[in-house]
């Protein structure tokens, strides 16, 4: 007994040297560099589905344009994952997209992009925009460069005009449906593609002003490997 608080200063000692030996290592890293990290293996990189700026503030995304993943060891999915992102943002930003029309945000799994219904469709309609084309050549492009697979989700506005569709279902679902086909027409083989509607069950905002709802009605793009096409987690 009198020589068992050794045992215990010992292990208290251990664990100093591994904390100190930590901060070491994190100091050595550059700031960037951490920041993307530290959020792509913690649990901020769930989807941020509140943020109203066209670039999510999960330190993953912001940092994209600052990260060589080149430089990172980290394996090929993550890399991925980062030069999507990069491709998604700087989209974007040369487009200047309005900056509460439209969204990045990733996981573990993929990344996800948010565009307002506003932006590609016509009001109550499935009539794609000049905009929506351009965004849809965009996810084109990303899908012609990169072997992935894309879940599109369609959701509405409880209050949108919805003739000739009954409901906020239908109305979602023909919008997925829409740029879907857009994708398969120009390319895309349907294999590598899925659409799903949630009407307005799923809304950003409460809804309460056209501002919040105009930011319910949106289409997301969800790009991922092909490995996990069985998952729910990308519905």
């Amino acid at each position: 007994m009198g020589s068992a608080w050794k045992v215990a200063y010992a292990d208290f000692v251990t664990a100093m040297m591994a904390f100190f030996l930590l901060l070491w290592v994190l100091n050595m890293v550059p700031p960037e560099t951490r920041a993307g990290l530290a959020a792509y293996f913690s649990g901020e990189r769930n989807f941020d589905s509140s943020s109203t700026s066209p670039i999510s503030n999960n330190p993953f995304i912001q940092n994209t344009d600052k990260i060589d993943a080149r430089d990172l060891k980290i394996n090929e999915v993550q890399k991925s994952h980062y030069a999507i992102a990069q491709k998604i943002k700087q989209m974007l930003m040369a487009d200047a997209v309005p900056q509460n029309s439209s969204g990045i945000s990733a996981d573990d799994v993929g990344v996800q992009l948010r565009v307002n219904s506003d932006v590609m469709f016509k009001p109550g309609s499935v009539e794609l925009l000049p905009e929506g084309e351009k965004m849809l050549q965009s996810v084109l492009e990303i899908m012609k460069d990169y072997n992935l697979y894309l879940v599109v989700r369609g959701h509405a506005d409880s209050a949108e005009i919805k003739q000739p569709y009954p409901s906020a279902w239908e109305l979602s679902g023909a919008r997925a449906a829409a740029a879907l086909r857009y994708l398969a027409e120009h390319g895309v083989k349907p294999t590598r593609l899925r659409g799903v509607a949630y009407g307005d069950a799923r809304p950003l905002k409460p809804g309460i002003d056209e501002q919040s709802r105009a930011m319910n009605r949106r289409v997301e793009f969800f790009f991922h490997r092909p490995e996990v096409m069985s998952y729910n987690v990308v519905y």
